[in-house]
């Protein structure tokens, strides 16, 4: 199929792309199209102008920085999958995301696809957010009254949406450096065809005096947005990180009453593989942080 007929802007700078939002209200922000373009060609969506970001100077690129809370890694909005992938800084200092990445679509999407974009997108089965949600991370939003950065929690609202307003730009995104003890794990259970997560789940464990100190754990694919499992993280903390400890504090994880049951995996079914996938991903991380 073909898109509607549709005007095409190219941003050179940040504060171009916010003048040309403002100008075009109705206007779609293009960064690797992925999710865009296959909804424009099925008419799910038809802005009257999109906003190429890619090309912005300045949004790609990953770099550790110092921090108030410490060092942290900030990932330009426009930095794509295929950076990630082979990020040495992310391979040593959050391998989480080094370990997701190449999780996602494949080679021409990893090639394209920005990690602002899938974030931004916040799509109910993507990796990124609960990813995200486990690492702590933070956004650095830009609009006409300035700069703000939202955490994780608050940045996903629901699905498909995040705390990017009308006539905002995600520009980058904060993430906490690994520290020393602490694991970090992905564990999904993915659509054969698309990749997407029925379910997946997102694991960060430090330890400390041979017990999981803390624990952030989070879903994606079984609900409207990806959330963290609060209950589980406060069943882990304090305990031994032993097969049989992680069994029980994961058991039940989720209600099927709270996640979204279709014709790739019922709502009994999810909650099953939430269960199984959030138990690997908290075992692994944890046999990480012990060395």
């Amino acid at each position: 199929m073909y898109t509607s007929e549709f005007e095409y802007h190219r941003a050179g700078s940040v504060q171009e792309a916010l003048t040309l939002m403002a100008a075009n209200p109705d206007a779609k922000l293009l960064a690797g199209g992925h999710s865009l373009v296959p909804a424009m060609k099925l008419r799910l969506a038809s802005p009257g102008a999109l906003i190429d970001v890619s090309r912005i100077e300045g949004l790609r690129g990953i770099r550790v920085e110092r921090g108030t809370d410490g060092d942290e890694i900030v990932i330009g909005a426009m930095t794509t999958h295929r950076d990630v992938e082979f990020s040495d800084v992310l391979r040593e200092h959050c391998p989480l995301l080094h370990e997701v990445a190449p999780l996602i679509g494949d080679p021409m999407v990893r090639n394209r696809g920005t990690v602002g974009g899938a974030v931004a997108h916040a799509d109910p089965a993507a990796d990124y957010p609960a990813s995200m949600l486990a690492l702590g991370a933070s956004m650095t939003i830009v609009g006409a009254s300035g700069e703000r950065t939202v955490p994780a929690e608050a940045f996903f609202r629901g699905m498909f949406e995040t705390a990017v307003g009308p006539g905002e730009l995600l520009t980058a995104i904060h993430v906490p450096v690994r520290t020393a003890g602490e694991g970090q794990a992905y564990e999904k259970f993915a659509h054969p065809a698309s990749r997407y997560a029925i379910a997946g789940v997102a694991a960060v464990v430090r330890l400390q005096d041979g017990v999981m100190a803390s624990a952030r754990v989070a879903l994606t694919g079984a609900g409207a947005q990806a959330t963290r499992l609060t209950r589980v993280e406060e069943a882990l903390t304090g305990q031994s990180p032993t097969a049989d400890v992680i069994a029980s504090a994961v058991r039940g994880a989720v209600h099927p009453d709270d996640l979204l049951g279709d014709h790739f995996a019922s709502a009994e079914y999810r909650a099953h593989l939430v269960e199984v996938q959030a138990r690997k991903a908290v075992l692994r991380a944890a046999r990480i942080a012990a060395g």
